[in-house]
């Protein structure tokens, strides 16, 4: 029984020990913000998320819609307009603000700026009155795009996004919403521009240009951002960021303001901090890795080596998963001195987690010379043959040759 429990205590204590080599999951920073998701959009793949389709208030990244909603829609993007008091009016006390006045004369252009970069409701409300003669009229057109590019679970009612009923959305329809905005090539420049001038001298800042001067987190690594605040959505922000030549896509939604820090902007940084660290080329096979050896007949070398011909890297994490590896040769399974240099031989096609990444031609890179011995060993009863065969003739010849002289006798 001693016997039995010290096996017993061994094979646990074995366990517990390697157990951490199957343990590799990337653990992702403590994070504030109860929404999350990550894209990366060069790869077009989800990375994480955390609640990415609940239903939620957006605040401010509703801008994403109205401006792109804008781009579309607006023939003459420099067409000049004036700021009335009337449209000054429909801003709401609460909403942010862009600082336009009554009279000031502005592009369209000039309001889109204005709208997305200090998110200002005074210019994305003047965007929707004098294109469409009313806010509800552009807000029909906000959800016909969201309905054309198969938002499901997003609807508004506002080009602002303070809290309404009815005005909502999650975090992975936002993702898809800027996927698609992002694709326009002024709304990208719009998006990743932090300071503007408009052309009535007013200058213009993005809301993340405020984070960063506070000094209280770096923000540089954010390439395009827009950020919003409401009391129902809490502190949100949209981004794109260069992660090791990748471009990612973060959205993070219902974040807090606490000890001084806005936890939307905190929780982006770190995220992208660890990306950064963990997601990258990794190198799944080198050059000149041996993937197979096949047999050489009848020659002075036995054997030839299949070889790697590339180097193949794919964008993964740290923690990739090394068995979704695949390398596979396609070809012939045995060489001769009949074979040439030169000549394709096969493939070598490699897969990851079953998607092909590459394919390798495989090229006989040496010349293949005869072996004499090896010929004469393997063939050895041709070469005994041969001879009989050939003096069986010679006789048979000769007693027909002697059979027509008897006859003419």
């Amino acid at each position: 029984m001693k016997r039995l429990k010290k096996i017993k205590i061994l094979l646990i204590t074995i366990l517990v020990l390697i157990n951490p080599i199957f343990v590799n999951a990337l653990n992702y920073p403590e994070l504030d913000s109860k929404i999350i998701e990550i894209y990366d959009l060069t790869d077009k793949k989800l990375i994480y998320d955390i609640d990415k389709d609940k239903v939620t208030s957006i605040a401010s990244l509703t801008k994403i819609a109205t401006t792109i909603t804008a781009i579309e829609n607006i023939i003459n993007l420099e067409e000049e307009v004036t700021i009335t008091n009337s449209i000054l009016s429909t801003v709401r006390w609460d909403a942010s603000k862009a600082g336009l006045k009554a009279g000031d004369k502005l592009t369209y252009r000039d309001l889109l700026y204005a709208s997305m970069l200090p998110s200002g409701a005074d210019a994305t409300n003047s965007i929707a009155i004098l294109s469409t003669g009313s806010i509800d009229n552009f807000v029909d057109k906000m959800n016909e795009l969201a309905k054309k590019i198969g938002l499901k679970n997003t609807h508004f009612v506002n080009v602002t996004g303070l809290d309404a009923e009815g005005h909502y959305s999650t975090a992975n329809e936002i993702r898809i919403l800027l996927e698609y905005a992002l694709e326009n090539e002024l709304f990208r420049k719009i998006y990743t521009t932090r300071e503007y001038t408009l052309s009535n001298g007013l200058e213009v800042s993005s809301t993340i240009v405020t984070y960063n001067k506070s000094g209280l987190v770096d923000t540089n690594k954010i390439i395009g951002s827009k950020t919003g605040y409401t009391g129902e959505a809490g502190y949100c922000l949209s981004s794109i960021s260069d992660i090791n030549s990748h471009e990612f896509i973060i959205i993070v939604l219902n974040a807090e303001h606490k000890d001084n820090k806005y936890y939307n902007i905190v929780d982006t940084v770190n995220l992208i901090n660890f990306l950064l660290e963990n997601y990258k080329d990794q190198t799944l096979v080198n050059k000149n890795e041996l993937v197979k050896t096949i047999p050489i007949k009848l020659s002075k070398t036995n054997k030839y080596e299949i070889r790697t011909q590339q180097e193949v890297k794919k964008y993964l994490p740290s923690d990739y998963d090394k068995s979704k590896l695949k390398v596979e040769y396609n070809g012939l399974e045995e060489l001769s001195f009949m074979n040439k240099e030169g000549q394709n031989i096969g493939t070598i096609t490699y897969y990851y987690d079953g998607n092909l990444l590459t394919k390798d031609n495989i090229v006989l890179e040496t010349k293949i010379e005869i072996s004499i011995k090896k010929v004469l060993k393997e063939y050895y009863y041709i070469f005994i043959l041969i001879p009989i065969i050939i003096i069986i003739i010679i006789i048979i010849f000769f007693k027909r040759k002697k059979k027509k002289r008897k006859r003419k006798k």
